[in-house]
C-alpha cells in the first residue's frame, strides 16, 4: 500500500495591491521619457563619473565665447571675433565628440539589455519612444550649441555694439545651430541604434560625422588647388558639418567657409536645404523602422 503525500499547497498573501491612483496616460509617459533622456545627456541622475564628459564638453565649447566677450568688452572692438554662425563650425570636434558619447548612452543601454518591450508595454508606442528619443538628443546638442551664442550675445550688448545687428546676428544663428541639432541628434541616433556595442555605436558616429567632414574638406582642397572651384560647392552635400555651412551661407547670411571663400547660391542653396530635411525625415523613418523590429 502507498501512502498519499500529505498536502503542502499555501497561498500567501505579499501584500500586492491594484493600483487605483490617476492613469496620467500616454502623453505623460512620453514627456517623463523625454526629460529622463535629456538629463541622462549631461549625465544628470546617474553616477558621477557619467557627468564628467558631457559638462566638460559643455565647459571647453562656453569657454571660446567668454574670452571672446571679454576681449570685446576690454577693447571696445567694433565687432565680436566670430560670427555667430561660424561659431559652431569651429567647434565641431567638440560636438562630434558629444554626439558620439552621448547617443549610445541615449539608446544602445535599452538595446542590449532588451528593455525597449518593456517601454513599449506601457501606455507609448514606437512612434513615442522614438520621438522622446529624437527630441531629447537634439535638445541637448541645442542646449550645447546655443548657451555659447547667447553668452556671445549678452557680451555683445555689454561692449555696446549694436543692438538691432547684433538680435539679427544671433537669431541666424540659433536658426543654424537648431538646423545643425536636428541633422546631428538624427544622425547619431541612427548609427548608435543599429548596435547595441556602445563602442561600435561611438566609433560609427564618429565615422559618419568627423570622418566624412574631414574627406569633404580635403576634396575641397584639392579641387581648389588644382583650380577646379566648380564642384566645391557640390561636395560639401556628402557632409553633415558641411550641409550646415551650405545652408548658413546661402540664406543665414554667414561668410564662404568653404576653400577659395566658394559661395553657395540661392540654387545650390535649395538644394542644401532638402538634403538636410530629406535627412533630418530619413533619421526619423530609420529609427521608427529599427524599433518596429527591436519591440517585438
Amino acid at each position: 500500500m502507498s501512502s498519499q503525500a500529505p498536502e503542502t499547497t499555501q497561498i500567501h498573501n505579499i501584500g500586492y495591491r491594484s493600483y487605483d491612483g490617476p492613469r496620467l496616460g500616454r502623453g505623460y509617459a512620453r514627456r517623463a521619457l523625454f526629460s529622463q533622456s535629456l538629463r541622462g545627456a549631461y549625465g544628470l541622475g546617474r553616477s558621477a563619473k557619467s557627468k564628467v564628459l558631457p559638462m566638460l564638453l559643455f565647459g571647453v565649447m562656453c569657454v571660446p565665447a567668454l574670452i571672446i566677450v571679454a576681449v570685446a568688452v576690454v577693447t571696445k572692438a567694433p565687432k565680436l571675433a566670430i560670427e555667430y554662425t561660424q561659431y559652431a563650425l569651429y567647434l565641431q570636434v567638440v560636438i562630434g565628440i558629444y554626439v558620439a558619447s552621448q547617443a549610445p548612452q541615449s539608446v544602445s543601454r535599452d538595446l542590449r539589455f532588451r528593455t525597449v518591450p518593456l517601454y513599449f508595454s506601457r501606455p507609448i508606442d514606437r512612434a513615442d519612444y522614438v520621438l522622446a528619443k529624437y527630441g531629447a538628443m537634439a535638445s541637448a546638442l541645442f542646449i550645447l550649441t546655443a548657451v555659447p551664442l547667447v553668452i556671445l550675445y549678452i557680451g555683445s550688448l555689454l561692449a555696446k555694439l549694436d543692438f538691432g545687428d547684433q538680435t539679427a546676428l544671433f537669431g541666424q544663428g540659433l536658426v543654424s545651430v537648431a538646423l545643425l541639432s536636428l541633422l546631428f541628434g538624427g544622425i547619431g541616433l541612427v548609427m548608435a541604434a543599429l548596435t547595441p556595442r556602445r563602442g561600435f555605436g561611438v566609433a560609427a558616429v564618429i565615422a559618419v560625422l568627423t570622418i566624412s567632414y574631414g574627406a569633404v574638406t580635403t576634396l575641397q582642397g584639392i579641387a581648389y588647388a588644382t583650380d577646379n572651384l566648380d564642384p566645391i560647392a557640390w561636395m560639401g552635400l556628402f557632409s553633415p558639418l558641411t550641409l550646415i555651412s551650405g545652408v548658413q551661407t546661402a540664406f543665414l547670411g554667414a561668410p564662404p567657409a568653404f576653400p577659395g571663400e566658394v559661395s553657395v547660391g540661392a540654387g545650390a542653396g535649395a538644394v542644401y536645404v532638402v538634403a538636410v530635411l530629406a535627412l533630418i525625415v530619413g533619421s526619423y523613418a530609420v529609427l521608427m523602422r529599427r524599433y518596429r523590429k527591436v519591440g517585438l
